[in-house]
């Protein structure tokens, strides 16, 4: 099962929810945001981290 690769600050979200940072090799950290579809993710708290989507709104209007 191929893994998706992190967002990188300064895209678009591609869809609304809780978005977990992540270091560049997967690691998981304590940070998380919430990111609206379409909208730009804000800076990593480190260079070469990235989001990965682990919440998405469940209202219809996020996908």
């Amino acid at each position: 099962m191929p893994t998706k690769q992190p967002l990188k600050p300064g895209n678009k979200a591609p869809n609304s929810g809780q978005y977990l940072e992540v270091g560049p090799r997967g690691g998981k950290t304590t940070a998380e945001i919430t990111g609206v579809k379409g909208k730009t993710l804000p800076p990593t708290s480190k260079p070469g981290n990235g989001y990965v989507l682990v919440d998405p709104t469940k209202n219809g209007s996020g996908g």
